[in-house]
């Protein structure tokens, strides 16, 4: 099946720290594009929240940033490897910090592809 997001979702796996109020749950991410994110975690927050993440994509450069949850599949943690889209997606409100290197980040990203 066709991906009809726009803009293009780009597979991309590093860790990301998110949380409502603070950053404080560990996941990773599966995919990415300059507008939101799929951040694969058993502790996904219900659609509409408001949540912070935080990353480094290249190691160098702390990123920081608002998001909604746009939808959330909680899986039992027993079946948590075996389900594919196991998490939550989400998009991008507002960046705190790190938007030209987030934006930089994802335009290599095409490059590459």
């Amino acid at each position: 099946m066709e991906d009809k997001r726009s803009p293009i979702r780009h597979k991309k796996r590093f860790s990301v720290r998110f949380g409502i109020e603070s950053a404080d749950r560990v996941a990773f991410t599966e995919d990415l594009s300059v507008a939101g994110m799929f951040i694969k975690s058993m502790n996904v927050c219900p659609p509409n929240t408001k949540i912070m993440i935080e990353f480094s994509p290249d190691d160098t450069n702390r990123v920081v940033l608002e998001a909604r949850v746009m939808w959330a599949k909680k899986v039992p943690q027993n079946l948590f490897h075996l389900v594919k889209k196991s998490g939550m997606g989400v998009r991008i409100l507002r960046f705190h910090s790190g938007e030209e290197h987030y934006r930089r980040f994802c335009d290599d990203m095409c490059a590459i592809r």
